[in-house]
């Protein structure tokens, strides 16, 4: 039984990634990992990915590049204010302008860049550097 599919989703991501493998299978597949496997790959993080249909639920099956120091979900899910961004960064980022944080907003889920620059709040998802 999975309590949260996103954390084991990173989780199996990292460490195959520590551990030198060049893919990964990640299940089960769902809109919200799909679109944060979107902006990892924008942003350089992850390859190429496809959707795998197995009748249970579906998978994703990810080629890492070796780019992944570190990942994670953000719990508890914490709101942020369109002006608070640099406070999170700083928390979750070893420094600045560098990595990521993943934000789920009325426009969707997209990286804190793009939040900041639409100038819209929401609730932070996960990090990658």
């Amino acid at each position: 039984m999975q309590f949260d599919p996103l954390n084991d989703a990173l989780a199996s991501i990292y460490n195959a990634e520590q551990a030198g493998f060049y893919e990964v299978t990640v299940q089960p597949m769902s809109k919200l990992l799909g679109r944060m496997l979107d902006i990892m790959q924008h942003g350089g993080y992850i390859g190429e990915y496809e959707k795998l249909e197995d009748g249970r639920g579906g998978a994703f099956k990810i080629k890492l590049v070796g780019r992944i120091n570190q990942c994670g979900v953000i719990k508890p899910r914490h709101s942020v204010k369109r002006t608070d961004y640099e406070k999170w960064e700083s928390r979750y980022l070893p420094a600045q302008d560098f990595g990521l944080l993943i934000v789920t907003t009325n426009n969707g889920v997209m990286h804190h860049n793009d939040a900041k620059e639409a100038r819209i709040g929401g609730r932070l998802l996960a990090y990658v550097y």
